[in-house]
């Protein structure tokens, strides 16, 4: 924990240190679009939290998508709609990661759309038959919501919940490749109660 709290403090100084350092295009990016839409992240109690977090995640997201500006639209709205939820912005995030490996086109082969893979009868179901999955926005405020339904369904025990999200009740193998994703490389150091 405290080497992770090191390496954003660096990160951090490295992204609004003083002026006379050279940053990288990235890093000037990063920081530009930080500082026009931290203001926006509304799900967050502060502006240094949101700093903060968003800076780690963008870190951590960087392997799968290399545009700073993707990366800062659909962590925000990870947060935003998680948040909404009850629910751990880094479980969200291993989810993902194991549903679309955060492809906001990606289409499964059951014709699940989008970031968490959501399946289009859902619109259907809820009479919105317009609402586009491939939407960042869109995606994440249904995945999330179904996700939290499961979830509430099994008194809080996330394996039963992730394995209802993923259609394979009563099996392991997909919430055990969650909790890789999640323990590799999301897990903020807050405990989960799998149970």
């Amino acid at each position: 924990m405290t080497s992770r709290i090191v390496s954003l403090c660096c990160l951090l100084l490295l992204l609004w240190g003083p002026s006379t350092w050279a940053l990288t295009s990235e890093q000037q990016a990063l920081r530009d679009f930080l500082k026009q839409n931290i203001d926006d992240a509304s799900s967050f109690e502060d502006r240094f939290e949101a700093e903060v977090w968003l800076v780690d995640m963008s870190t951590r997201l960087r392997p799968f998508l290399p545009n700073v500006k993707e990366r800062l639209t659909i962590l925000k709205s990870v947060h935003r709609h998680a948040t909404q939820m009850g629910l751990p912005t880094d479980m969200v995030l291993a989810l993902i990661e194991v549903e679309s490996r955060f492809d906001r086109f990606a289409v499964s082969r059951a014709g699940a759309r989008g970031l968490m893979q959501v399946m289009p009868f859902w619109k259907k179901e809820i009479g919105r038959p317009d609402d586009n999955l491939m939407d960042i926005d869109t995606n994440l405020r249904y995945g999330c919501t179904i996700l939290k339904f499961y979830l509430d369904k099994e008194d809080g025990r996330w394996l039963e919940a992730m394995a209802r999200y993923n259609g394979s009740y009563g099996k392991y193998w997909y919430p055990k490749r969650v909790m890789k994703a999640w323990a590799k490389r999301w897990s903020t150091g807050e405990a989960i109660a799998l149970e």
